[in-house]
């Protein structure tokens, strides 16, 4: 077995004996909620240092809860950390690496992309499915994003699917009519509200019996539409700050060309007429978001709040709040870049909050990115009776650990050829302070909508972080204790350091038999 598999087959083996004595047992097994947040970024909420968007009901929350500061989604896009989460498994492993259906090539790419399944294998098992064999009630609500019929939640293991739509994004936006399949609406309709009145009937007609529940929002994904009357108290809010002295964008260049710009270079092009739009600009840079002011995304940041205090309050009221685990994640990084899949995309300076969402500072980078604002995510574990309350973990965990989690709190067997990626962190939420682990990577042989950095991998062994871009095979390293916003590259000073993680990498990338690019043969610089 390769180092980086975890070493759970003990564990499996006390759980699945524990579980034998207690099959016969009467007592009810909890409920399972996963909260799925789309897009959301580490930053956005108030537990988690933001300061605009006010989230009272997750922080209260938090308050009950463990929450995570350095928990990761498998991938800095949708999908791939989607199907991480129902599998147990890196996205390198399933061949899913990136968003359904994924970018198209263009001529200036160095590389093609490499191939992807265009839909979740029917061959795994997910957790629904897992759970549904010991009787769990299942629905998933919200965006699926793993493929089309038949390999949508009803042929994954999911009893309900709430509305029959398999994309990633509203397919009408959030303001009704909303011309969803399986979700009736009236005028007036916002659909993070209406999903939720779907969630809350849910659990109310399970009451009775085990239930998993994957509520999987669409928002905070574009397009940016708050709700109206949130969107007037940011309104307010915003005009009622003093304007911030820092700029509002910065300049991202890629780490990646043969003459990197460094960051007074960056800063110094900003002052340029040629770098004054909102486009794919020149030397390969973009501008990424500094400022959390966008009061359209603020309201949908709270509208998903008032969400998750709806579902609460409903397990309160049926008594359900003491035998039920609640689970809330996000995706992948905030938008603090904005979507250029048409690299020839002009964004209006009156448009700008329509494609940049959020800021994640003190992270770098955003959705669709290697850097931390790409990928560390916000996320919060309450285990009722089992679980501590009001703690904070700075363990690294990663989305592959949900599936066995779920099993070990259940007290379920575990799964190890299914969630061959995942250690369960169970312990963790219990008060443990570290995890049997080498290293978590990333691989994404692509090239990104968000921003121009090349395609490449990352890798996280203890506090170092290593980039490895696949253009030019340029490295980055990184000590997130001592940088968090990954400004310092220590790649040339600690060329050990550098050697040791990228044999690491390279070795997982061979043990998950990752794909890898070809040249691209119709390239044009």
């Amino acid at each position: 077995m390769s180092f980086f598999r975890p070493i759970i087959f003990a564990a499996a083996t006390l759980v699945v004996a524990w579980s034998a004595v207690s099959a016969g047992a009467d007592e009810r097994r909890p409920n399972v909620v996963f909260f799925l947040l789309d897009d959301l970024g580490w930053r956005d909420l108030g537990c988690y240092g933001s300061s605009f968007y006010e989230t009272p009901n997750i922080d209260r929350f938090a308050s009950r809860s463990v929450r995570f500061t350095q928990a990761y989604a498998a991938c800095h896009v949708c999908s791939p950390t989607r199907a991480s989460i129902m599998t147990g498994k890196y996205p390198a492993r399933l061949h899913l690496t990136d968003w359904l259906s994924g970018r198209r090539e263009f001529p200036f790419q160095k590389l093609k992309n490499a191939e992807i399944h265009q839909q979740l294998p029917l061959e795994e098992i997910t957790i629904a499915e897992a759970l549904k064999t010991h009787g769990y009630r299942t629905a998933h609500i919200g965006k699926w994003h793993l493929g089309e019929d038949p390999h949508g939640p009803l042929h994954q293991g999911f009893d309900i699917q709430i509305p029959r739509w398999n994309k990633g994004w509203p397919k009408a936006g959030y303001h009704a009519p909303l011309k969803f399949d399986g979700l009736e609406e009236k005028q007036g309709d916002y659909l993070t509200d209406r999903l939720t009145d779907e969630a809350l009937t849910f659990i109310e007609a399970n009451r009775d019996r085990p239930f998993f529940l994957y509520f999987s929002h669409f928002a905070v994904h574009d397009p940016i539409q708050g709700r109206g009357d949130l969107v007037a108290k940011y309104e307010r809010k915003l005009k009622s700050l003093d304007p911030p002295d820092d700029p509002a964008f910065i300049l991202e260049g890629n780490p990646d060309d043969e003459n990197p710009l460094t960051r007074e270079e960056l800063h110094a092009r900003m002052q340029r007429p040629e770098w004054s739009g909102y486009k794919v600009l020149p030397d390969r840079t973009v501008k990424i978001k500094q400022h959390q002011d966008n009061v359209e995304f603020a309201a949908m940041v709270e509208s998903v709040d008032e969400s998750l205090g709806r579902v609460l309050n409903q397990l309160k009221t049926l008594e359900l709040d003491d035998d039920t685990i609640v689970i809330l994640f996000s995706d992948n990084g905030g938008m603090s870049g904005a979507n250029f899949g048409s690299p020839s995309r002009i964004v209006s300076p009156d448009q700008l909050d329509k494609a940049f969402s959020t800021s994640n500072l003190p992270l770098r980078g955003a959705k669709g990115w290697l850097y931390e604002g790409g990928i560390r995510e916000p996320l919060i574990i309450r285990w009722p009776q089992q679980g501590l309350a009001g703690e904070v973990c700075d363990v690294p965990v990663i989305s592959t650990d949900f599936y066995p989690t779920i099993l070990d709190m259940l007290g379920l067997p575990l799964r190890p050829q299914q969630h061959a990626d995942g250690i369960s962190i169970a312990s963790l939420v219990k008060g443990a302070t570290s995890l049997e682990r080498d290293a978590i990577c990333w691989h994404f042989p692509h090239y990104s909508n968000h921003g121009m950095q090349s395609p490449g991998g990352a890798i996280r062994a203890g506090d170092y972080k290593l980039l490895e871009y696949f253009e030019n095979d340029t490295v980055q390293l990184f000590n997130l204790k001592q940088d968090i916003g990954e400004q310092n590259d220590l790649s040339r000073t600690k060329p050990e350091k550098v050697a040791q993680l990228r044999a690491m990498l390279r070795a997982w990338r061979k043990d998950v038999s990752a794909r890898m690019m070809e040249p691209n043969p119709d390239y044009i610089p």
